[in-house]
């Protein structure tokens, strides 16, 4: 009998949501709309436009197609080059390559940072790909 491990049940969720998620609105702290994150991972700023994408492998990817990141099954998240540059913890704790917190995402989406203010939400939204929006990534 093969042992499931945390890893690949964390890599089905993700698939999962991958394949079942309708559009998902990512919104600032005043509630408006910034952009949305689409069941393929297609991330669209405000206006429409593509301006990235996040693959069923957690590859990230800017409006061209070229790598420059990815998401590890344990919630590393890498930059183009495959340095860890933080992590999503599995309390929605985001940290950066050092260990120190510098947001959380809470389970009904809203974004926090580091002081545990709200810079936005992003309910539905996977919070890896959420993590790599507001805090790693700059798409906008």
């Amino acid at each position: 009998m093969k042992k499931v491990t945390l890893s690949s049940i964390f890599i089905f969720l993700l698939f999962i949501s991958i394949n079942t998620l309708s559009a998902q609105e990512l919104r600032s702290s005043s509630g408006s709309s910034t952009g949305k994150i689409e069941s393929d991972g297609t991330i669209r700023n405000g206006s429409g436009s593509s301006v990235g994408k996040i693959d069923s492998d957690g590859t990230v990817r800017n409006s061209s197609g070229s790598s420059i990141g990815k998401i590890d099954s344990d919630g590393t998240i890498r930059n183009g080059s495959g340095s860890s540059i933080g992590k999503l913890d599995s309390d929605g704790t985001v940290r950066n390559s050092s260990g120190s917190s510098i947001g959380k995402i809470d389970s009904d989406g809203t974004v926090r940072n580091s002081s545990g203010s709200s810079i936005g939400s992003a309910n539905g939204v996977n919070k890896a790909w959420a993590a790599v929006v507001f805090f790693f990534f700059a798409f906008n």
